[in-house]
């Protein structure tokens, strides 16, 4: 008789184990869940009777162990130290709520601002999820502040009988912050202050803050200025340290040194620079060696001769990373005895360079390249549009140097876009200013072939440079690369780059391109097609924002955006500190010193990029203030505009004459109740039916201008229903353009 087989039954215990770790990852996935006995046995295996016996059974022991608790009859849920756990960074917004940045989470955790535990932004934080949404987006509760941020608030004092309140500028600090008067008795009502958190105690309304400096009265430029730079915590001084250093470095160029040299003193050599600059680091000369072939001599000031590394003066130009340029002022990364002086290319005087030398025929063929320290004597300071005026008239000093130039500048143009560079030509607001740094008038740099022509040597010797150090050949002649800084531009990402495709959608264009090279050609195909449109400022700057940030490293990915397989910047040293990284790399290669160390540079690199952003943004903010400033004296006038951005809570409109924006609240718009239709990206009028997007014209009156805050708001007029009609002008503010160098 043939034995029956029996189908093996899997063990009690194991059973058990698989339904125990199924239910205790419902409880995790689910946080702020309450769970049925029953609804936990179906999910984990069966709500048959033993499958209820042996989820209740799981229950009791994760109830003993402090994982769940029972929060109803026969209802489970995790008890609050078993909850989800992070630590991030408070990001707090202007309604005192906060979210949290946890690196590796995809999103942000919100947290309500009465569960926040007094965690002010920038604050390192403990939270644990409370709540966790389909869509992903999780709310919870902040239980600790790991680190109180250091970082310090900016804002007027308001003096009381017995007590100081700080009304902090950052719309990131919605409380008001106190000080103690018995300590800080000669702070004045109105006086501009720089404070730091102290402490904020539980049940206290306001944190307590301790006072690092008085900038001086409110309103006054050069206090606003200097609460600019202390906001975003930079210098607008140097140590006197620093500038004893400066001032004791040896200034003469002795025959030694220029036996070391390369001499270029009898060589054609002159400068372009705006017309108000001070510092000129970088000068062109050029001869003729040839039928239709040209020595091109792109001489940068050398300063790195001048700064030895570990100095206390490069220990600074580290930590500064910078050159900031605010509206009215510029705040050096090097003492002025260096940046104005000693490495400054002044006219008809000796310098010292380090220089990339091209020996280049009219067909843009690089016969010959040659790098190394070089003296220089510059034969003419050029502004540029006094080299306008000679590539336009074809007359003035260097005539010939100058046309020759431009022509081979031209050419390099040509052909960087033929390869794939993008032509991102934006005009830069800037302000007509009084003596007391008041704005009276609006203007745009303009960029011209002066400006191209310049711009096109640097880019040359960036590049040229970059490979060069990057690159280097064995014995056997093969190629290996080499320590080097690049500055990188990655490509935008498909993400990007579809919301920029539906952005422009709205205006009529369409965006076939993808990726590659195919992305840049088509992006320079858009903004001949919209040049001079309405829409341009604002498809303009879409398409910046859809592009990656360049940043400085030593793992090279190329520069996407010039098209470039190898970039650097070595042009600018007085003002860049990566420029001077890269001056002592290529001098450690020239002498034929191995790879230079990566992790050190590396370091260097993330120092520069972050300090980089945090200068953009603090010239960001003075140019928002200068904004505010000149519109201030316009309250209640009208002007034209055209839609430039649109919220759930307002309408950004930009002034056609002067470009600056500012914003219309839904709220306040009269004739309808209108609403933010996210899916078609536009404004809609509930009862008319009316509806406006980006680059419609409206005219609108100036309503309030919040210094302070940076803030204008705009009343959006409407007639019967509609946006004004634009009216001409007779009068408002006066615009005139000029000429400025545009950063490379």
């Amino acid at each position: 008789m043939k034995k029956q087989t029996q189908k093996k039954r899997p063990e009690k215990g194991a059973k058990n184990t698989d339904r125990a770790a199924i239910i205790l990852s419902l409880f995790r996935e689910f946080p702020n869940n309450k769970f049925s006995l029953k609804h936990l046995a179906s999910a984990s295996g069966g709500a048959t009777k033993e499958g209820r016996r042996e989820t209740f059974e799981i229950l009791g022991r994760l109830h003993d162990e402090g994982i769940v608790e029972e929060c109803a009859r026969e209802k489970y849920r995790l008890t609050h130290k078993h909850l989800p756990h992070f630590e991030g960074v408070a990001d707090m917004t202007a309604t005192g709520s906060i979210y949290v940045r946890v690196e590796g989470e995809e999103k942000d955790i919100f947290v309500n601002q009465r569960n926040t535990a007094n965690a002010l932004n920038g604050d390192r934080v403990e939270v644990v999820v409370m709540h966790r949404g389909r869509d992903g987006k999780m709310e919870g509760e902040i239980t600790r502040i790991v680190e109180r941020s250091r970082k310090p608030y900016v804002g007027i004092a308001e003096v009381g009988a017995h007590q100081i309140f700080v009304r902090a500028d950052s719309r990131r600090m919605p409380m008001d912050i106190y000080l103690s008067k018995r300590l800080y008795p000669d702070v004045k009502d109105g006086e501009k202050v720089v404070v730091r958190i102290a402490d904020w105690a539980e049940g206290s309304k306001s944190p307590v803050g301790e006072l690092i400096e008085r900038l001086g009265m409110a309103g006054n430029n050069d206090t606003e200025m200097h609460a600019i730079l202390a906001e975003y915590e930079l210098p607008y001084r140097f140590e006197p340290e620093i500038e004893q250093a400066a001032e004791g470095i040896d200034g003469r160029i002795t025959a030694k040194e220029i036996a070391r040299r390369r001499d270029f003193r009898n060589v054609t050599t002159f400068t372009v620079d705006p017309a108000d600059a001070k510092d000129f680091d970088d000068a062109l000369s050029v001869r003729k060696v040839g039928e239709g072939v040209w020595e091109i001599g792109v001489h940068i000031a050398d300063v790195t001769h001048y700064v030895r590394p570990h100095s206390v003066i490069d220990d600074e130009a580290v930590e500064r990373g910078t050159s900031v340029y605010l509206v009215d002022r510029t705040v050096p990364m090097l003492p002025e005895r260096l940046s104005n002086e000693l490495c400054s290319l002044r006219p008809h005087e000796a310098s010292l360079c380090f220089s990339a030398v091209f020996t280049i025929n009219e067909g843009l063929e690089i016969l010959d390249e040659w790098f190394g320290r070089t003296v220089i004597y510059s034969d003419r300071r050029f502004t540029y549009a006094e080299a306008q005026e000679i590539i336009e008239t074809g007359r003035g000093d260097f005539a010939e140097e100058v046309l020759t130039l431009n022509r081979l500048a031209q050419a390099l143009r040509r052909e960087r876009f033929k390869n794939g560079a993008i032509s991102f030509d934006r005009e830069e607001v800037k302000f007509q200013l009084d003596e007391a740094g008041k704005p009276i008038g609006v203007y745009f740099k303009e960029q011209k072939e002066s400006n191209q022509m310049i711009e096109e040597f640097m880019l040359l010797a960036n590049r040229r440079v970059a490979e060069f150090c990057g690159k280097r050949k064995t014995d056997k002649g093969r190629t290996v690369e080499r320590t080097m800084v690049y500055r990188v531009h990655d490509k935008p990402s498909e993400e990007k780059l579809d919301r920029f495709r539906q952005f422009i959608l709205r205006f009529g264009h369409i965006f076939k391109a993808t990726s590659g090279r195919a992305v840049a050609k088509e992006l320079n195909k858009l903004f001949a097609q919209i040049k001079g449109s309405t829409e341009e400022n604002a498809v303009s700057t879409m398409a910046v924002r859809s592009m990656a940030k360049a940043f400085y490293t030593t793992d090279n990915i190329g520069h996407y955006g010039l098209a470039f397989p190898y970039y650097t910047h070595f042009t600018s040293p007085i003002r860049r500190y990566p420029d001077m990284m890269v001056h002592r790399l290529l001098a450690r290669y020239l002498a034929g010193e191995k790879a230079a160390d990566k992790t050190t540079l590396e370091d260097l690199c993330a120092r520069a990029s972050e300090r980089e952003v945090i200068a953009s943004e603090a010239e960001r903010a003075s140019i928002k203030y200068k904004m505010v400033e000149f519109m201030k004296e316009r309250i209640g006038e009208e002007f034209d505009g055209h839609i430039s951005g649109l919220t759930e809570w307002g309408i950004y409109v930009e002034l056609d004459e002067t470009h600056i924006e500012g914003m219309s609240f839904l709220r306040d718009i009269e004739g309808d109740f209108f609403q933010f239709d996210e899916a078609n990206y536009e404004i809609v009028g509930r009862s008319t039916g009316r509806r406006m997007t980006l680059g419609d014209a409206v005219r609108i009156r100036v309503k309030r201008a919040d210094l302070q805050k940076r803030q204008l708001d705009f009343e959006l007029l409407i007639d019967n229903g509609r946006p004004m009609a634009p009216a001409p002008r007779e009068d408002g503010p006066k615009v005139r353009r000029s000429t400025r160098r545009k950063n490379r």
